[in-house]
């Protein structure tokens, strides 16, 4: 499947003003490529893929059920407790150093959370902007209370800002998007408070 035609649908996703969506919108726009997709993948768990097939969820969950990406936890860190905690993620990683399509510009991807899931305290030198596809989750900023966040919700995260998210009844689909250091070297996980 030719991932060029999906990165032409997902530019739209990316409608707003920040500076980090107008970065996002160029680098899927300027791909030019045919990207072969593993035969052999890991499928989306079923919460997560029910959330994306809601009437409410959007259109662009239609085009991500399609292809066969391979959905892992993230390996944003080495930590132990990270691992323990990212059992419940789905991930894939689009374009940037580790993605399915290299870019030195963005790290841009897929991230969902399953149900009733806590994605603790981190920071990390990238700016970083979700945008929610489907379903609903909570969102912190530095010390604020949680805010919850439908599709289309944005929650950005500038450079260095402490941050969480997690889930009640229903999992969650969303894209993501880090800019500026895209080196997860200095990434912090303070866990679950």
């Amino acid at each position: 499947m030719n991932l060029k035609t999906f990165f032409d649908k997902l530019v739209y996703v990316f409608d707003g003003n920040l500076e980090i969506e107008k970065v996002a919108r160029r680098e899927l726009e300027v791909q030019y490529f045919d990207c072969n997709l593993e035969c052999n993948h890991t499928h989306l768990p079923k919460p997560i893929k029910e959330v994306m097939k809601h009437q409410n969820a959007h259109p662009i969950c239609k085009e991500i059920l399609k292809y066969p990406f391979n959905w892992m936890p993230p390996q944003t860190s080495n930590d132990e407790i990270y691992q323990q905690h990212s059992i419940f993620k789905s991930h894939v990683e689009l374009l940037g150093p580790d993605g399915l399509v290299k870019s030195d510009v963005v790290r841009l991807g897929l991230y969902g959370m399953l149900p009733h899931s806590e994605y603790g305290i981190r920071t990390h030198p990238a700016e970083e902007l979700y945008i929610m596809l489907a379903g609903d989750c909570l969102w912190k900023k530095a010390g604020g209370q949680y805010l919850s966040l439908n599709v289309n919700g944005r929650s950005y995260h500038p450079s260095n800002v402490p941050h969480a998210s997690k889930t009640q009844r229903n999992a969650f689909m969303s894209v993501y998007v880090w800019y500026g250091e895209l080196s997860k070297d200095d990434y912090v996980y303070k866990g679950i408070t």
